[in-house]
């Protein structure tokens, strides 16, 4: 089915990303994808435009986002990993971007460690995200960064927090919720379900919904 929305990619070959792609070309989204090694990308579909360029470049971001009318990033540090100041420097990019090419939409995860104000962390959550601001400090406050500089945003984003990733191709029931993480995990193909929907479900629109399949 043919889709009259082209999607801006970031992410794209990464754990999450990859299930994203494939699931974008399957329902028929023209997509453009950024990719900073374009050997580890194969496709042959006609509905892909690939950019050679790195988030961190202003000018990369400019031309990922020309002709698109949303944007959906999974970035992660990949491998070999990033600087860990990658999010907020690419958001910033993005959402600069958004501004000049008149994009409305912009979809992204991150993990369950980003506070907001809504939250209701059971303890779990809450120890997860203190494991990680002691373990990952520079990556973690990126993150909260990265949060906040959507808040001051005037485009409509949603931030989704995620559990661990799993890498599968099966479908089970996903918990949303504003306050809390409530499942171990999430599946990569429900993780692509759900980001996809979110290019018209406006429920979550500047929310930072916590997913998890259980």
């Amino acid at each position: 089915m043919e889709q009259n929305i082209k999607v801006a990619v970031i992410g794209g070959t990464g754990k999450s990303g990859k299930y994203l792609v494939k699931e974008l070309l399957h329902r028929g989204f023209q997509i453009k994808i950024l990719l900073r090694n374009p050997a580890h990308f194969q496709s042959d579909s006609s509905l892909v435009e690939v950019i050679n360029g790195n988030v961190t470049d202003a000018s990369s971001i400019d031309s990922l986002l020309q002709g698109c009318q949303a944007v959906i990033s999974t970035l992660g540090l990949g491998t070999p990993p990033s600087e860990p100041t990658i999010f907020s420097q690419s958001t910033a990019h993005v959402l600069e971007g958004m501004k000049k090419h008149d994009i409305g939409r912009y979809i992204l995860t991150t993990g369950l460690n980003v506070d907001t104000p809504f939250d209701q962390k059971s303890p779990k959550t809450a120890f997860a995200t203190e494991w990680m601001k002691q373990n990952y400090p520079i990556s973690t406050t990126n993150k909260q960064l990265e949060y906040e500089l959507l808040v001051h945003s005037e485009i409509e984003w949603t931030l989704v927090r995620l559990p661990m990733i799993e890498q599968t191709d099966q479908r089970g029931q996903v918990k949303v919720s504003l306050e809390d993480c409530e499942g171990d995990k999430i599946s990569a193909t429900d993780l692509a379900d759900f980001l996809i929907l979110q290019l018209t479900d406006t429920r979550c629109i500047r929310k930072a919904p916590f997913i998890a399949t259980i």
